[in-house]
Formats: C-alpha cells, structure tokens, sequence
C-alpha cells in the first residue's frame, strides 16, 4: 500500500492518520486551497497555507484550522508533510507527502502561469503525482494575460461608447481579482458584487494589492457610475439586482469559453477564455517537471489525458473523486 490510497471519504494518508481535500467530514483534514469542492465544513481540524486561511474562515467560519507557510516542514504521524505552490488562486497549493522515502504530490487545482497575483507554481519532484485534468484536452490553449486584457478593456470601452454598463460574470475567489489586475481602472468605475468584494477584503487585509472596487450593494445609484464595469458570479447576471443597472451587455470569463456550444449555452454578449487551471500544454508540463512515473488523473477529461499519458511513456490511471470545478459555475 502506498503513502497514499484512494478511499470514499477522499484522499488518504495511513501513516499520519489525515485527509487531503476530503469531501466527507474526517478528523484531520489537509486542504490545498479554498474554493467548495476542496475545502468543506464539519472536519475536526484542518491545515492549510497562511495565505489560504482566512479565505476558508470567511466561507466556512470559524473553523479550527492551522495554517502553515509554503515549503515549511509538518510531521504528522509517520508522514513528512509540506505544502508548495499550485498558482490557481492565492494561497492554493499543492501537498507533498513522504512516507518511508516514498514522495507523492496531491496538486489539487492548479495552473503554471504567474498571473502576477498568487505565488506562483512550483514543481515538486515526486515518485506519485495526482492531477486535476479539468482542461485535459488539446483545444484548450490559453492567451497571453496581455492579450486577454486588450480584449477585455476594449470592450468595456465599447460597451460605455454605447451607453451600456458591461457585466462580466466570474467566480468570486481567485477569478474576479485576477480580472481586477487585468481592467484598466482609468475607463470609468469598477463595481463589485458583494460576494467578490467580501472576498476581496479578506485579500486586501492580507496585503493583496487590488485596483479601488466599488461595492455594488442594494444601496448603489446605478446612474451614479456612467460608464461602469460590473463583477459579479454568473448566477447574479439577468437577476433583478442587474436589472436595475438598465442597458447592459454581459460577458463570462472562464476556459469554457473556448468551447462554442457552452458560449452558446450561456447566452452572453461576449465571452472571454481565462482559467485558473492548465491548459493542455500547462498540465503536461507540470507532469514532466514532477519527474513522476505514476499520474493519477482526478477530475475533468480524466479517461482521455489518462489514455494520452499512458500512450506517452507514464503509468497512468483514473481515479474517482467529488472534486468538481468551479469553472463550471461560468458555464
């Protein structure tokens, strides 16, 4: 049996007696970063980055959690245990576990371009490496961030030209401040729905630089801020609180935009290809850089990048878990 196995209540480690990312309640949870599908309440205790702590106890309270600084050492039991960066959002990371001189890294979420916002990825050398695939497929291949800014910018302009209030839909935690980072705030006004700009607080407060938002909460005069770009999650757009913002187009910013049946799905004005995972390229980079002979594929295209690896010299295999990927709210 390896350092690490495979079981119904998640990714677990015998010899330190814990949990990496489990999605039913454990006694000890590891967690790589905080967005819901990896972080979950009702554990007994749970350990994760400093940077990635107080973004968990906003979601999910007041939690018992202990936070570590990425490359610190931790021994659990019979495990030597250390958290690196995985680049998906601030704080995430990817958790290194060695038993007995057998190494295998847990990625979680990640992708390999600095965003200039969260520490960038780091490889890990490894004999065991378990990977998400959520854009396991050779289509998806992403822009450069200059460019995703230009085409972001440009029609924010577009859209203030025509008397319109631009509604871009994102995810709250990693997603809308890297757009923030991308916007160019000398256009007109940024507003913030209160999900993404509760979150930014909690980032600010850790000294997350960020463009001046304005919070768009039901006190806000919408004919007070001309020329207007709104973030917000793609749940809110078309909701009754947009509504009252008047003429407006609206655009999702997600790696699902690659695919045209899903920008068709959506309906929006425009939709805009960004991700906080790896593209195709992204993940078979990672791969090579950990060294490791055998991958476990978790989540997204897990049997069509498993069959590549295996097709390519790895020992691949596909393991069944609950992660899903909050890409998918921006569907």
């Amino acid at each position: 049996m390896g350092a690490l196995t495979f079981t119904p209540s998640g990714i677990y480690c015998a010899a330190g007696d814990f949990y990496i990312d489990p999605w039913r309640p454990v006694d000890r949870a590891l967690i790589t970063h905080g967005h819901a599908d990896h972080a979950r309440s009702g554990m007994g205790s749970y350990l994760a980055t400093d940077i990635a702590a107080p973004v968990m106890r906003h979601r999910l309270g007041d939690i018992p959690i202990d936070a570590v600084r990425y490359g610190e050492t931790r021994q659990i039991g019979g495990a030597t245990v250390s958290f690196h960066p995985a680049g998906h959002v601030p704080g995430s990371a990817q958790i290194r576990v060695e038993v007995a001189g057998e190494v295998w890294v847990a990625s979680g979420d990640y992708k390999v371009v600095d965003d200039g916002l969260s520490t960038p990825f780091e490889p890990v050398p490894c004999h065991h490496f378990i990977t998400e695939s959520t854009f396991g497929l050779p289509v998806f291949r992403w822009q450069p961030q200059d460019v995703i800014a230009r085409e972001l910018n440009g029609w924010w302009a577009a859209c203030a030209a025509a008397g319109k209030t631009a509604f871009l839909g994102c995810y709250a935690l990693g997603k809308a401040q890297r757009l923030l980072t991308l916007l160019n705030p000398d256009q007109g006004p940024i507003l913030t729905h209160t999900a993404i700009e509760n979150t930014n607080a909690v980032l600010r407060g850790q000294g997350l630089r960020l463009p001046d938002t304005v919070p768009a909460g039901p006190d806000l005069t919408p004919k007070d801020h001309p020329g207007a770009i709104v973030l917000c999650p793609p749940s809110a757009i078309g909701s009754a609180w947009a509504r009252k913002f008047g003429a407006q187009e609206t655009g999702f910013a997600s790696g699902w935009m690659a695919l045209r049946g899903i920008r068709r799905r959506r309906a929006g004005d425009r939709g805009f290809v960004i991700s906080d995972h790896a593209d195709w390229p992204g993940l078979l980079d990672a791969i090579k850089a950990t060294q490791a002979e055998n991958i476990y594929v978790t989540h997204g295209y897990t049997d069509i990048f498993s069959r590549y690896l295996n097709e390519n010299g790895w020992a691949a295999q596909v393991i069944p878990t609950e992660f899903g990927s909050e890409e998918e709210d921006a569907a």
